[in-house]
């Protein structure tokens, strides 16, 4: 079904999905003006669907008339694979890592050409982020993202690297031959390593979460300030608890290992 929006053929599905992704984590809240304009709609329709959106608790208005992401949202987000089957079974490793460390632990997935943000564990001593649970962030720039991209298919790393590549800060790789032989050490050596990439002050180290086939299932991931970084030594816990988010997760899929029934009586024991 079409409607007014500037874009003939546009569905209603296609309208709401526009309103919602004008949110983002630079941009958690909105007024209706802004709401309109990011979303790329007539305000008219922006103000009715919102108004829907709202009643529905997918939007919630504050005191100011602003506009925020409503908990109906974060309801049935909770219900998806990757933010539940893969947070739950991770969240104990991650937790083990952060006491180890007390530094930022990541979760991430790849979605698309970005670094999706799954869970985070920070403390008053961890080196301050821009990341946050449901943060997109560049590939290239983060730790989890280079563990993610090192390892992806062949096709997805060669569109990766022919788009422009946007540079965060002084250090960030935006040159295509080194950005490769980077995605290549960090394949053979199994991590991946950023300097300053993202944000001046801090850097990370990162693994795969392996999967039997295919890509990773994800990627963890260890933030600290540059001053004190020693990453080499944490790839080993890196690498436990990857190892053992992955033996959890194939268990998981299996099911669990069916009882065996005891040998019935023999008929001469009766």
């Amino acid at each position: 079904m079409a409607g007014n929006t500037g874009k003939p053929g546009e569905s209603v599905t296609g309208r709401v999905f526009a309103l919602l992704g004008a949110f983002d984590s630079a941009h958690p809240r909105l007024s209706l003006t802004e709401l309109a304009r990011r979303a790329g709609l007539p305000l008219a329709t922006a103000h009715r669907l919102a108004g829907q959106l709202e009643r529905q608790r997918a939007l919630e208005r504050d005191e100011d008339g602003h506009y925020r992401i409503g908990l109906a949202l974060w309801e049935i987000g909770s219900l998806a694979p990757v933010s539940n089957r893969l947070r739950e079974t991770a969240l104990p490793f991650l937790q083990d890592l952060y006491e180890a460390t007390r530094e930022n632990i990541h979760l991430a997935v790849r979605d698309g050409f970005d670094a999706l943000y799954v869970e985070k564990l920070s403390g008053h001593r961890s080196v301050p982020t821009i990341s946050r649970v449901g943060t997109r962030l560049p590939l290239h720039t983060t730790g989890v993202g280079k563990a993610l991209l090192a390892h992806a298919d062949p096709n997805v790393i060669q569109s990766y690297v022919e788009r422009p590549l946007v540079r965060h800060t002084r250090y960030t790789i935006t040159e295509r031959g080194r950005l490769l032989r980077e995605l290549r050490a960090t394949a053979v050596r199994g991590y991946a390593l950023t300097n300053e990439e993202m944000t001046l002050g801090s850097c990370s180290v990162a693994v795969p979460i392996p999967a039997e086939s295919g890509e990773p299932a994800g990627a963890i991931g260890v933030v600290v300030h540059s001053v004190r970084a020693d990453l080499p030594k944490l790839v080993p816990d890196l690498r436990a608890a990857a190892d053992g988010i992955a033996r959890r997760l194939r268990e998981d899929a299996d099911g669990p290992t069916p009882a065996v029934p005891p040998n019935p009586p023999s008929r001469r024991s009766r």
